[in-house]
């Protein structure tokens, strides 16, 4: 079955040095931008880590140091993925938990904002799970009935993924061929952050899922304890994480606070009717 889309969609993986969203870096990047109008666009780089990949890494992938050691880096290369995928909402494998959390980072890391806000995402890996519990070469076993040459390639596992989802939308009546259902069917916590250390709760409002503040809302307990918004931006937290809390902190300054002062003379002007 073929994807009904209002909009691209991306679908994407990553190599990477190791699996820490925060200090690890890409060594490969495979793109498959699917048009709404069923036209393809596919591009695979190797990327320079700027640091070693380890040997257990490179068991997996098989990308060495001395494969990658000419390729451009993730900033040389970042403005031109920023612009292939802006416009588009984003699929892949265990893609929530790793694939975007890290692309966020390197972005960020390249100077280049990434935001999820006006864009759905699509795990195929949970919408597998929640049917069958596999993992991808035994789900591309299952749906397609080919075995996965070359996995642990990124440009293999992203075709792949991108056949999968193909597949799981033949077998499965109940799951609507739009990204909106494929995204909320494929989410499983609702987070405010890609890492999961800021959640939303019932009431939509964004809480802290670790340490002594577990569960409380983020803006209460930045009322509470403002140094604790300097000690998460100086800590080991992935930058996302970061820019999350920023932007609640902010959203907490009042209207009043951020007008100029000459904003605040024309309100007050207004108030009591002063020319």
């Amino acid at each position: 079955m073929e994807l009904q889309l209002t909009k691209p969609l991306v679908f994407f993986d990553l190599e990477t040095t190791g699996v820490n969203i925060a200090i690890d870096r890409v060594v490969e990047i495979s793109i498959l931008k699917i048009y709404p109008n069923g036209n393809k666009e596919s591009k695979t780089w190797l990327v320079n880590p700027e640091i070693e990949i380890p040997p257990q890494a490179i068991a997996i992938h098989g990308i060495t140091n001395e494969k990658v050691v000419t390729e451009p880096t993730f900033k040389e290369l970042a403005s031109t993925i920023s612009k292939m995928i802006s416009d588009s909402d984003l699929a892949g494998f265990n893609s929530t938990r790793f694939d975007i959390p890290l692309l966020a980072e390197e972005m960020l890391r390249a100077g280049i904002d990434f935001d999820m806000s006006n864009r759905k995402s699509v795990d195929v890996q949970v919408i597998f799970h929640k049917k069958e519990q596999r993992t991808l070469s035994a789900g591309y076993k299952f749906y397609c009935g080919k075995d996965l040459e070359d996995a642990h390639s990124a440009e293999a596992d992203t075709n792949a993924t991108y056949e999968i989802l193909k597949a799981q939308l033949d077998r499965y009546d109940d799951i609507e061929n739009s990204v909106t259902a494929l995204s909320e069917f494929s989410t499983q916590t609702k987070r405010a952050d890609f890492a999961g250390f800021i959640l939303f709760n019932d009431k939509k409002q964004e809480i802290f899922s670790f340490g002594k503040y577990k569960d409380r809302t983020v803006e209460e307990v930045l009322k509470e304890n403002p140094g604790y918004y300097a000690w998460m931006q100086n800590a080991d937290f992935p930058l996302y994480t970061k820019k999350v809390l920023k932007q609640i902190k902010e959203r907490m300054i009042s209207p009043e606070k951020k007008m100029s002062d000459e904003e605040k003379l024309k309100a007050l002007q207004q108030k009591f009717n002063l020319r």
